[in-house]
Order: C-alpha cells, then sequence, then structure tokens
C-alpha cells in the first residue's frame, strides 16, 4: 500500500508529521545529535569500563623462603634530643627553623621571663627577712649569754634562745636555696642547644604557650646515624645466625654496619626486637633521619631460616611513596590495607610481615583494583 504523505511542520531544523505524529531531523539537526551523542559516549566510556572490572584475587599463604632475610627498616640519629621547655611563658622568639644547624649552647627560643623575675624578687625579700631575723636572734642570744654568766636568767631561758637561734639560721638557709631556685628559673627562660647538631623539626611558635615539659625543638648529630629494623620474633634466631648483615640505603648502596645492637627487650604489641645498626661516616652523605632503608641477613642456615611465613605477588603490592598497601577483598569491595613487608624474591613473591592473616584474599593486580568501581572477580 502507497504511504501517504502529510504536511509537515518545521520547528528549529526538527521536522513534525502533524497528521501522524511521525519525527524526522533535519540534516543539520542529525549531525550535531550525532556529534552530542559521539561525546556522551566517549565521557560515559571510563566510568563503564571501571564499573565492569573484574580484578582476579589470590590468597596469601605461608611460605618458606631461601636462606636470606631482608627487612624494612629506617634511618636514626644516634644522638637526638627534644628541647622542651622547663618554665611557663610565652614564647617571645623562636630563633631556628628545621635545617639550620646550631652549635652547643647557641640560643634557640626565648620565653617571657617576667614571671621568673618577679620570682627572683619574692626570693630576695625573704633573704633579707630572714638575714635580719638571724641578726636581732644573734643578738639576742649573746645578750642572754652574758645575762646568765652574771646569774639573772636560768640556763632554761639560754636553752630556749639558742634553739630560736638556730632556727633563725635554718631559714636564712632556706631562704638563700629559694632564691637559688629562683635565679635558676629565671635562666630557663633562655633555651640553647644542648650539643652542636641541626634542627629536625620545630614544635612551637613566637606567640604560643610554653609550660614546663612542652617540646620546642628536635635536634640531632649528623656525625653518627644508624639504621632500625624491627625483627619478628619468629626470625630473630635466624637473624643472630646471619653470617653478612649489610644495610641498603635509599639509593641503594649497601653497606656494612660498623656496630649492631640488639635490644634486650620486645614489643608486646608488635612481638618484634629491635636492630640498631651504625653506619660507617663515609655513608652518611645526603642521608637523613626518616629515610627508608633495608636490612638484609645473609649466610642463614637453612633449618634457621625455614620459618613459614605469608607471601602474596609482587603485583598485588601497591607502593606510593613510603606506603606499602594491598587491596583486600570484602564481599564485592576492596579495601586499602597498609602491610609492612619482608624479603622480595622474584617469581616467590613478597614476604609480608604484619597487616595481613594466613588465607585473606587480595587483589592479584593493585592497579586494577585501585580503579573506581572495580570489584573481585568470583
Amino acid at each position: 500500500m502507497a504511504r501517504r504523505t502529510h504536511p509537515l511542520d518545521t520547528h528549529g531544523g526538527i521536522c513534525y508529521d502533524t497528521h501522524m505524529g511521525i519525527k524526522t531531523l533535519s540534516p543539520l539537526a542529525r549531525a550535531a545529535l550525532t556529534a552530542l551523542a559521539a561525546l556522551l559516549a566517549a565521557a560515559a566510556l571510563p566510568a563503564l569500563a571501571a564499573d565492569g572490572v573484574r580484578v582476579p584475587l589470590v590468597q596469601a599463604r605461608s611460605g618458606q623462603f631461601g636462606n636470606a632475610i631482608t627487612l624494612e627498616g629506617h634511618i636514626e640519629a644516634v644522638r637526638q634530643a627534644t628541647v622542651a621547655a622547663q618554665i611557663g611563658g610565652n614564647v617571645l622568639a623562636l630563633r631556628v627553623k628545621p635545617g639550620d644547624t646550631v652549635k652547643a649552647g647557641q640560643p634557640i627560643a626565648r620565653i617571657d621571663e617576667r614571671d621568673a623575675d618577679a620570682g627572683v624578687l619574692r626570693s630576695d625579700a625573704a633573704l633579707a627577712q630572714a638575714q635580719a631575723e638571724g641578726q636581732n636572734a644573734r643578738a639576742t642570744l649573746e645578750r642572754t649569754r652574758e645575762l646568765r654568766t652574771q646569774g639573772f636568767v636560768s640556763q632554761a631561758a639560754l636553752d630556749t634562745v639558742q634553739t630560736q637561734f638556730k632556727a633563725a639560721q635554718a631559714g636564712v638557709q632556706q631562704a638563700q636555696a629559694a632564691r637559688a631556685q629562683a635565679t635558676l628559673a629565671r635562666s630557663f627562660a633562655a633555651v640553647n642547644a644542648p650539643f652542636a647538631g641541626i634542627v629536625l623539626a620545630t614544635h612551637l611558635e613566637a606567640g604560643d604557650l610554653a609550660s614546663p615539659g612542652r617540646p620546642i625543638a628536635t635536634l640531632y648529630a649528623p656525625g653518627a646515624l644508624r639504621a632500625t629494623a624491627q625483627v619478628p620474633l619468629s626470625q630473630a634466631a635466624a637473624a643472630r645466625r646471619a653470617t653478612r648483615v649489610e644495610v641498603e640505603l635509599a639509593n641503594g648502596q649497601r653497606v656494612l654496619p660498623t656496630a649492631r645492637t640488639e635490644l634486650a627487650g620486645a614489643d608486646p604489641v608488635s612481638q618484634t626486637i629491635e636492630w640498631r645498626l651504625d653506619l660507617p661516616a663515609a655513608a652518611l652523605a645526603g642521608l637523613l633521619p626518616g629515610q627508608v632503608a633495608r636490612v638484609h641477613f645473609s649466610g642463614v642456615a637453612t633449618g634457621a631460616a625455614a620459618v613459614p611465613t605469608l607471601r602474596v605477588p609482587a603485583a598485588a603490592v601497591l607502593r606510593r611513596g613510603e606506603l606499602t598497601a594491598v587491596y583486600v577483598a570484602q564481599g564485592e569491595t576492596f579495601a586499602l590495607r597498609a602491610v609492612r613487608l619482608g624479603a622480595e624474591r622474584g617469581s616467590e613473591g613478597i614476604e609480608v610481615l604484619a597487616g595481613l592473616r594466613d588465607g585473606e584474599r587480595v587483589a592479584a593486580d593493585a592497579v586494577q583494583a585501585g580503579l573506581a568501581g572495580a570489584r573481585p572477580a568470583r
């Protein structure tokens, strides 16, 4: 049957059939809508792709590595001190900033000393009063002794005067000690560096209120640094049997420590023992406290190193600066969890010292798991 034609009303490039409701597009409108649809599809493509990502999972399993142990550690100063206020008052001036080099005795900060000055004045007045009372007691004692020799007073009266004189002497000594204490407190208004070093951090600013014990600045001596590592109790015996211990610095250089110290006690929470490895002076250039270091224990006896530890594939670990984490599957989502790593053994995977439990499922690819809308594969 032949199609009937009807007159069309045109509005803005869109044609409407006034009889049958048929809608058609003019060439210009059709081109515009086609371009718009392409833009919308391109904008929606990443979101659709992310929503459709199903990331495979792997389980953290216990295993045994070879005859070597590698642990994460960090650099710290052998000599470091946090200088704190010893009197209360507003900080009038902070004379250092992080990174400054200071000499022993150099002023670091100045605290308002008006209250300390008032304390010295009070102690001066108390000392003068005590000394006057002592002089009066001495004169009374001398007169009483003379009267006693003449028989005008009893021995009991002399004994009383002698006791009063000794009490006055004690009062003078107490006032002298109070004045010394007030003078010492006033000297605390000037906060000085206890040794030559570098300012690591400042904890107050000018105008802040200082109080006894509140930190002002942290200093460290750059001439002596060490690497510290937390050795799990399960690997403590193997670490002690290692024939060679090396410290890997952030630049990849490996150095032998000049001395090593194993603390006598274990941390009750992490169940680890801290090892301190002093670094040679030749390796200190460019090192800063807080930098990451790795401690390698090699030459470990096979039996001593055969300790089951958790491991995951290298691709499952997310590294962002100093952060190491994995994506743990929780139902239909992933949860980012920080972990502490140990040895990395290529195809064998990476040892996980803390942060995961045996059998937990993690994303096999940490990059894919970080996409918006990524979900665990069934």
